[in-house]
């Protein structure tokens, strides 16, 4: 079976080397101090390693089970969301007035992806409730957040979200949910929705469902949805429990991955709901959640690269295969390690170079959602918001490709269910699906947020890249090996953009037909970004003689690694770019 260790030691090295989080000015990060975010990491990463980890095989072997209505979890789980609760993981970065801890965004992504990476179907319970949570802190009444929010932040209830429904799921203006008002102010909501994440379990007392639905009357398409909260069970003004509401679970969706969580069909027959928000204005309110989900599901790619990448290298060095070409490094055995082999080292390589670096952009992005929301730095928002489809895009994309190429390092074995590498390639498949598929989150990056404020965030962008060249441009060290491929890789982004501005215009398609390599070039600048920023770091820590001198050399190296070897994929992606619709658009459809 697979194991698991949490990687405590590289992300204190981002937290504190590379973003310095307690001498930021954001209120609340005076607090994250090495010695506090180092014991808040280290007894999740017990957590994660000794209680979570054990149970994604079983998860993935036993999934989940609807019985009489009822969704029954996999052996184990209940047992563990209780220790989550006990715990208050589930309550760690929640608002204290509703019982949460009231810890930045960014401590509490770092904790995420330990208990993803431990087990992505077991965390999606406590992450699509903290999801709904945050939409209702953002959008409710004082009377709708004291009656929900106490008992979502403990995780007693849990939440949802409730997008799709059978005919649409990007295109939410052809939904047919609908709301009829009632007297009392309530609505009764009727329709279905299917891939409903977390939509029923045997784990919490209730679960809050946020559904989208057309009160009748309204405008037609997107601008006509409203959000409700739907409990499972209705509750009273003194949060007592009480009848069963009119939702039910249609059957269990059968998945690639992800077994240990229950996707669910949710039929709702004049279920009572309460508005959320202003009438007509749901998307406001489910953007609330979906952006922070879209960092989560990034969170997600990027963890389930780490626990394979971890597994594989210890494959790579038990495993004895062959000898290397320059001579025996096991003369005592019968063959070499396999990690000897140059084409091995190659692909560990680039999961280490991958994951370290998107690990960094993940936590700066945390870090960029704190800056905003606690200091309402409009500057912050527009930069986070640019980023968003890029870290959900691109962090998924490379993820699964990692968790594929671990399994290639087991050769037969990875494809072996027994070993366990095929799930992790499994369950990071559907983080390119979910909250946005990934090609929508290219359209939405170059169709919206390029454009967004006259280009403001991403020119601002381009200034970040520049000025940290341009303080750093006397360090030698630095130069050759990490500012001058920087450079290159934000000119061939740059080249990208002006090409999208030239034909954009005239030809929409134009620029439609390179979004996804734009996405990835753009991925592929912010990894260059995050590891000349963590070059600099280490090569500091080593001047001064501080700390563990083999972790930052190796960090050196890996981000060397990075930018030869996989930093000059800008050039792949711009070229294509700038081939223009032709080649995609060439065929008609009867063609295919």
């Amino acid at each position: 079976m697979p194991s698991y260790t949490a990687p405590v030691n590289d992300i204190q090295f981002v937290l504190h080397a590379l973003l310095d989080a307690p001498s930021q000015d954001i209120p609340g990060y005076s607090e994250l101090d090495a010695d506090f975010t180092a014991a808040v990491l280290e007894e999740a990463g017990k957590i994660a390693g000794n209680v979570l980890a054990p149970l994604n095989a079983v998860g993935d072997r036993e999934g989940c089970v609807l019985e009489n209505g009822v969704v029954r979890t996999p052996t184990g789980f209940k047992d563990a969301f209780d220790q989550m609760k006990e715990g208050g993981w589930t309550a760690l970065d929640c608002d204290p007035e509703f019982g949460g801890q009231g810890m930045p965004v960014l401590l509490g992504t770092a904790v995420g992806e330990l208990f993803s990476g431990a087990n992505q179907s077991f965390t999606m319970y406590q992450g699509l409730t903290h999801g709904a949570y945050s939409a209702i802190h953002a959008h409710g009444t004082e009377a709708q957040k004291a009656k929900w929010l106490p008992r979502m932040v403990s995780c007693d209830w849990t939440g949802t979200m409730n997008l799709t429904e059978p005919h649409c799921g990007t295109d939410l203006g052809l939904m047919r949910t609908k709301a009829v008002p009632q007297d009392d102010g309530s609505y009764r909501i009727t329709g279905q929705k299917i891939f409903i994440s977390a939509g029923d379990h045997d784990m919490s007392a209730n679960v809050v469902h946020l559904v989208l639905a057309k009160i009748p009357g309204g405008p037609e398409g997107i601008k006509g949805v409203s959000l409700f909260i739907v409990p499972k069970f209705l509750v009273d003004d003194e949060g007592t429990i009480g009848a069963r509401n009119g939702v039910s679970v249609g059957k269990l969706e059968e998945k690639m991955g992800i077994h240990g969580n229950s996707t669910c069909v949710m039929n709702y027959d004049e279920a009572e709901g309460y508005l959320l928000g202003s009438e007509h204005k749901g998307m406001r309110a489910m953007f609330t959640m979906m952006n922070e989900a879209r960092l989560g599901v990034a969170m997600q790619g990027m963890a389930q690269a780490e626990a394979a990448y971890q597994n594989a290298v210890i494959y790579a060095k038990d495993r004895l295969q062959g000898r290397a070409v320059t001579g025996a490094e096991n003369p005592d055995g019968p063959a070499d390690p396999l990690i000897v082999h140059p084409d091995v080292r190659r692909n560990l390589m680039d999961q280490k170079s991958f994951v370290e670096g998107a690990r960094a952009f993940m936590l700066w992005g945390a870090n960029l959602l704190d800056r905003s929301h606690r200091m309402n730095d409009a500057e912050a928002e527009g930069l986070v918001s640019l980023l968003t489809p890029v870290l959900k895009g691109f962090l998924t994309d490379k993820g699964f490709e990692c968790a594929v190429a671990a399994q290639q390092v087991y050769g037969g074995h990875g494809y072996i269910e027994e070993w366990g590498m095929s799930q992790f390639a499994r369950d990071a498949r559907i983080t390119q699906i979910y909250e946005g598929a990934n090609g929508v989150q290219a359209l939405d990056l170059v169709g919206r947020k390029l454009a967004a404020d006259g280009g403001k965030h991403v020119m601002g962008f381009f200034e970040l890249v520049k000025a940290f060249i341009k303080e750093n441009e006397g360090d030698e060290a630095l130069k050759a090996d990490f500012l001058e491929p920087l450079k290159s890789a934000s000119k061939d982004l740059q080249a990208a953009g002006m090409f999208f501005m030239q034909h954009g215009m005239k030809n929409p398609n134009a620029a439609l037909s390179g979004s996804y390599d734009f996405m990835h070039l753009f991925g592929h600048v912010c990894l260059g970004l995050m590891w000349a920023r963590m070059a600099k770091a280490a090569s500091t820590a080593l001047a001064s003689q501080t700390g563990d001198a083999a972790f930052y050399e190796t960090k050196l190296a890996t981000g060397r690694y990075y930018m030869a070897r996989q930093l000059p994929a800008t050039k792949m992606h711009l070229a294509r770019i700038e081939s223009g619709a032709a080649p995609v658009m060439a065929l008609s459809a009867a063609a295919f």
